[in-house]
């Protein structure tokens, strides 16, 4: 995924305070799908909060399946929605810290997630983005990324007053149409192929 922002945010990485979880999302729209990564960053004095959220057993390790269950966790707190349909988010990678990393206010929780959009004609459309997890005390920052696909061109960006909905306009152009020289290729190839078949002798087996 790029990682070049549409616009930047005015708020910082490195300013969120030691109260404060920062929440960054960075959005990615082409033709058929969404890409979303998303920053937990964990200010120390929410260090032990957090982690009592992920590490379930109390055992001091965050396992695979409390990382798992973490993940689906945020997911859940979480919408996407194409021009007023909702449609399914599923987690793709997570990467996680280790305890003492988010203990000391070092350690960032990164989750990638993909969303299949409907069959969606050219033209104008709207992908809104909200993120409702752990709304206390957290900071919430969401970009749009400079699209990959030259089929896809960001229009607008409007978000609420702390940044947990995203509204992303943006231009769809319809997919370049098949070169009809190359149709006809394929069939004067396919005709070549059936009439060698045609002409070929027969032999039998003895």
């Amino acid at each position: 995924m790029s990682v070049t922002l549409v616009t930047a945010s005015g708020t910082g990485v490195s300013a969120h305070r030691v109260d404060e979880y920062l929440q960054a999302a960075r959005i990615a729209i082409d033709p058929d799908r969404v890409q979303l990564e998303l920053d937990l960053t964990p200010g120390i004095a929410l260090a032990e909060t957090i982690l009592a959220d992920i590490d379930r057993d109390r055992d001091g390790a965050l396992s695979s399946e409390e990382q798992r269950a973490y993940g689906s966790l945020v997911l859940n707190a979480l919408t996407v929605d194409i021009d007023g349909t909702p449609v399914r988010a599923e987690l793709a990678s997570a990467g996680f810290p280790g305890a003492d990393e988010i203990r000391r206010g070092e350690g960032t929780v990164r989750l990638q997630l993909t969303a299949a959009l409907p069959g969606l004609s050219s033209g104008v459309h709207h992908l809104r983005f909200r993120n409702r997890h752990h709304p206390d005390r957290s900071v919430y920052l969401a970009n749009a990324l400079v699209p990959a696909s030259d089929r896809v061109s960001v229009t607008a960006q409007r978000r609420d007053a702390n940044q947990t909905e995203l509204t992303i306009d943006y231009t769809l152009r319809a997919a370049p149409a098949r070169p009809p020289a190359a149709w006809l290729l394929g069939g004067l190839v396919a005709a070549t192929a059936l009439s060698a078949l045609a002409i070929r002798p027969l032999r039998s087996f003895r």
